[in-house]
């Protein structure tokens, strides 16, 4: 299909469920990891004003690159900020004044362009074997499926309503299971009077220029950390959920887009942003559409909520973070079973591949964290170490055809 002709027989399911998937990728991010924003701007003293300045930037520029990257490659990239280094910036920012952040932020992200730019990055993708990014992702997901069961012991009504109901929904019509647990499962929270949002109304988000600074200090404590935090702990395992599920999209666009954006939202206190990973993976998989080739729509939709979110800033944050945490993690990781199974098959389909994949897998499940660097990185360097010993080779870079769970996404 020419990335530049738009489909002419878009049905009903054709849009609702790639849309449904931008949505809950949407709403996972938000309930799930936005609160360390929140708490990297208490911790750098911001005024509610630079705070609502920041949730603007993050979610403009994030919505904006997934919108634009979506629509040019007809495939569903999804991007979003970077979750490792809003962590990291929760200790970071206690010892360095805002600007010199800012000026930080506009490092890193032109790193990240001229990375883009060079190229290099997606041929280091191309060298790993497609059985160990099949295994580094479902590692990288686990525990979300297993937080779908885990919150049973907290809220068991809820979570349990939310099982059942999507097992039903999969034996019946398994394309609306998804979209079901996440209508009554919303439905059974205002029931219960368990969102209260009583107390919000909608404001427009103002963006407020910071004068960036740049000293020796901001460049080695905040600058490189960032950029490598980013490119390990968000860049590698998001392609590869996108080569995990057939989409053959460069990353060298991909990365310089992304990094673009990072540079112009940097200034209005956006930190970094990427392509997604955990998220992406709810709109990449069959749950957003049985056609890959309609799944780009999922990347649409989340940037056009993003937008949305970053319109009214703080107010639509606050209203996904107020859903209750059981809810959010079960319906990622039900939203995800279906990946995280996929996934599981790829790793083990090629004998010569599958033990190194599964110690990639259960290294990556573990989440060792080691200088800094999360889990993801970790899992990617013991697989392919144990790679390189098994078979007794270096692994070689593949073209663009890749094996895949189910069919190839145009």
């Amino acid at each position: 299909m020419s990335s530049h002709v738009f489909p002419s027989s878009l049905r009903f399911n054709d849009l609702a469920h790639p849309i449904v998937a931008g949505l809950i990728s949407v709403i996972v991010n938000y309930g799930g990891t936005f609160i360390l924003v929140f708490q990297a701007a208490k911790v750098a003293g911001l005024s509610p004003e630079l705070t609502a300045s920041w949730v603007w930037s993050v979610s403009i520029g994030v919505g904006m690159t997934g919108l634009w990257l979506s629509w040019r490659y007809r495939e569903p990239i999804i991007t979003a900020w970077s979750t490792p280094a809003a962590a990291f910036l929760v200790t970071a920012l206690a010892t360095t004044p805002y600007a010199e952040a800012i000026g930080a932020y506009m490092i890193s992200a032109l790193a990240f362009v001229a990375l883009g730019l060079s190229g290099y990055f997606e041929k280091v993708i191309r060298l790993i074997p497609p059985g160990i990014a099949a295994g580094l992702l479902a590692g990288i997901l686990l525990q979300f499926g297993i937080g779908a069961f885990g919150g049973a012991s907290v809220d068991p009504l809820l979570v349990g309503l939310l099982i059942v109901a999507y097992v039903v929904l999969k034996r019946f019509s398994a394309r609306y299971a998804v979209v079901g647990i996440l209508v009554l499962g919303l439905l059974f929270l205002l029931a219960e009077g368990r969102v209260d949002l009583s107390g919000l109304k909608l404001e427009f988000a103002a963006p407020i220029f910071t004068m960036p600074l740049f000293s020796l200090n901001a460049l080695l404590s905040v600058a490189l950390p960032l950029f490598l935090i980013t490119l390990t702990g968000q860049y590698m395992p998001g392609m590869l959920v996108l080569r995990n599920d057939g989409f053959k999209t460069s990353a060298n666009p991909i990365v310089t887009t992304t990094g673009f954006g990072s540079l112009i939202m940097a200034p209005f206190g956006s930190h970094a942003f990427n392509i997604a990973a955990i998220t992406a993976a709810i709109a990449t998989g069959k749950e957003a559409h049985e056609d890959p080739s309609r799944r780009w729509i999922a990347g649409i939709a989340a940037g056009f909520f993003y937008v949305l979110v970053g319109v009214f800033g703080v107010t639509l944050a606050a209203v996904f973070m107020a859903f209750p945490a059981t809810f959010i993690a079960t319906l990622a990781g039900l939203a995800l079973l279906g990946t995280i199974g996929g996934s599981l098959a790829a790793a083990t389909a090629d004998p010569a591949c599958r033990e190194a994949a599964l110690i990639t897998f259960l290294a990556s499940a573990a989440n060792i964290k080691l200088l800094g660097i999360g889990g993801a990185f970790w899992g990617l360097v013991i697989g392919l170490l144990a790679y390189i010993v098994l078979n007794g080779r270096l692994p070689q870079r593949r073209g663009s055809k890749l094996p895949l769970n189910e069919g190839t996404a145009k």
